[in-house]
């Protein structure tokens, strides 16, 4: 068993008590081999943050006949970017505008599954990181849910380090105020250091990297 492996059935034991939550390995900076490792293991959803270093991957994995991957978007998108993974991914979770969301829409292929999207809120108002403010989340949903071969499941958010259990509370409260009037299913919030935390407040969803691969390398077959 690979150290990947062992990392991964270690991370399982961690989420074993927490029913229904789907782990995304973060695959940013990390090489193809290491990714055909962390597969090899039973690991089917990565998460990439650069659209153009992901579409390198998704193309080594197809060469190397990879099983089928999930590939999520999960790094800031701009508008020269969403044909691309509007083509590629099989979901955008950081959603944080009507411009970007109606150009991924438009540039999703019809022979595609409409591509999942989640909006990304800025919880904890830090300048530094993406997402809209909470209490603008209602109006971009209203508007995201009705667009075309987009199918939006819910809300990403990354609480600051260190952030007291309130703020994840605050996310929670908002995930489920609205979760039956748009159908919200999924919840990505907490990461190697929190997972255990987000997932106490809800979280359905948890991006994990560094307690899977280890310290990052810069990934060889990026673009």
């Amino acid at each position: 068993m690979t150290g990947i492996a062992q990392n991964l059935q270690a991370i399982g034991e961690r989420l074993k008590a927490a029913r229904g939550v789907t782990l995304l390995a973060v695959s940013k900076g990390q090489s193809v081999e290491r990714i055909r490792e962390a597969a090899a293991a039973g690991q089917k959803a990565f998460g990439e943050n650069y659209v153009q270093e992901a579409l390198a991957k998704m193309r080594a994995a197809e060469e190397l006949r990879l099983p089928s991957l999930e590939w999520h978007l999960i790094g800031p998108l701009q508008s020269n970017k969403t044909r691309p993974a509007a083509e590629s991914f099989s979901w955008v979770q950081t959603i944080t505008s009507e411009k970007i969301a109606r150009r991924l829409s438009e540039q999703r292929p019809e022979g595609l599954p409409p591509l999942n999207v989640l909006l990304q809120v800025n919880v904890s108002g830090e300048v530094t990181k993406s997402g809209i403010a909470p209490a603008e989340v209602e109006d971009l949903a209203e508007k995201v849910s009705v667009m075309p071969r987009l199918r939006l499941r819910g809300l990403m958010a990354i609480p600051e380090p260190g952030a007291p259990r309130e703020r994840y509370r605050e996310v929670k409260t908002l995930f489920e105020g609205m979760k039956a009037q748009f159908g919200f299913d999924t919840l990505s919030m907490g990461m190697s250091d929190d997972m255990e935390l987000a997932i106490a407040e809800g979280a359905t969803m948890v991006r994990v990297g560094t307690a899977i691969f280890g310290a990052r390398e810069k990934a060889k077959n990026a673009a």
